[in-house]
């Protein structure tokens, strides 16, 4: 027997909002597997740990036996999400979306059940639909209403300018939930306005309004940025077990325990005894282990995760380096050199802004030691080992 409290609790790890968490537990009371919505736009089809936070929730609700629609929004992403930009973004074209769309499709099953998993396109309604049945879905909500999307509002008092279809934006994904008689809907804390079109225009049309979940934005490696392939700071399920590993042994101590919070399958208890742990004087980097062993597991296996690990100690614990590493001497001026100009006048980065980046990210190691002090100087008169991400290593000897 599904106990309904024990049901809200689980699927309420991780999220950030229940909009409203009394219609979901009625829904949940009522024993019909009921519709839930995410949708994808196919803009940037490299899935990473950060969208896997909705994809894990996705699941939850997939094992306890609902209906999951994974809707990829190739109509819309000829739109272009308005979403927090400061300026109309150029919207893809047709074969754009088609190609990136069959990327994501082969992605999503590393974390959904392929056999319990509808995948819906939402050209697929949105193509049927008349230029008057457009028309009369826009007389369904306001500019008034439109202007308190804080990222229209922003544009609109600077004086920015706000093209007409990007208004459509937060229709069309809200009339995907009336096409598709959501339940519930799912998306990051940014698509908290588009959702909640979603649940108006459904009670225009007279259905039951879909309850909103939202979910929190994963912060990258540098534990600043949300995680983006453009910034250079995610993870990608596609990614070497090694790779994978080692990216995320480099996160911070702090942010491990936000990882483990939207990322971990591991029950809130046991994540609770590593806190304390760690607060009893455990190292935190032995907890990380765990953390890094699951999530290699998940989109490799055990033994590749088992195996990352193993490589990992071999080369940050017990000091193995490449034999071809090659050697560098650079010429201090001042009796020491920032570690960014060492970064780039050894080769290791290709720009000073990218040296920066890298250290701030966690992914530069002196002598083995993470450092993460984009100011650091280091001081001529010794040779080092400097290592950037996992495969570029150099020694250096300052003089």
């Amino acid at each position: 027997m599904i106990v309904v409290d024990d049901v809200l609790r689980l699927l309420g790890r991780g999220v950030e909002e229940i909009l409203l968490e009394d219609e979901l537990r009625e829904r949940l009371k009522s024993a019909r597997p009921l519709r839930v919505k995410a949708g994808f736009d196919p803009t940037a089809p490299d899935l990473h740990l950060g969208h896997t936070v909705l994809l894990n929730k996705l699941r939850q609700f997939q094992d306890l036996g609902h209906e999951i629609i994974f809707l990829i929004g190739d109509f819309t992403g000829m739109i272009g999400d308005p979403t927090g930009k400061s300026a109309t973004r150029p919207p893809l074209t047709r074969d754009q979306v088609i190609e990136n769309a069959r990327t994501y499709e082969a992605q999503i099953y590393k974390v959904l059940d392929p056999a319990k998993t509808l995948v819906m396109f939402n050209s697929s309604w949105m193509h049927e639909m008349s230029p008057a049945e457009l028309i009369q879905l826009a007389a369904k909500h306001t500019v008034a209403r439109m202007l308190e999307r804080d990222d229209f509002s922003k544009r609109y008092a600077a004086g920015q300018p706000i093209a007409i279809h990007e208004f459509l934006y937060p229709l069309i994904q809200g009339y995907d939930s009336v096409a598709l008689r959501a339940d519930i809907e799912l998306g990051g804390t940014d698509q908290k306005f588009n959702m909640l079109v979603g649940r108006e225009l459904q009670k225009h049309y007279g259905q039951p309004p879909q309850v909103v979940m939202t979910l929190p934005i994963l912060e990258g490696l540098d534990g600043v940025q949300k995680m983006s392939k453009s910034l250079g700071n995610y993870i990608g399920i596609h990614e070497s077990p090694e790779e994978m590993f080692g990216k995320i042994m480099s996160i911070s101590d702090e942010l491990m325990w936000r990882y483990f919070e939207l990322l971990s399958f591991q029950p809130e208890v046991t994540i609770g005894a590593w806190r304390r742990d760690v607060e009893e004087g455990a190292n935190p980097r032995d907890i990380k282990f765990h953390l890094a062993r699951e999530l290699v597991a998940r989109f490799h296996d055990q033994a590749a995760a088992a195996k990352a690990q193993e490589n990992f100690i071999a080369r940050f614990q017990k000091g193995e380096l490449p034999e071809d590493m090659p050697e560098k001497t650079l010429q201090s001026t001042a009796g020491s050199i920032s570690i960014s100009a060492v970064l780039k006048e050894a080769d290791l980065t290709k720009t000073t802004s990218e040296a920066r980046r890298m250290v701030q990210q966690g992914a530069v190691r002196l002598d083995g030691e993470r450092i993460t002090d984009i100011e650091l100087e280091i001081p001529a008169g010794a040779s080092h080992v400097i290592q950037v991400g996992k495969r570029r290593f150099a020694r250096i000897t300052i003089t």
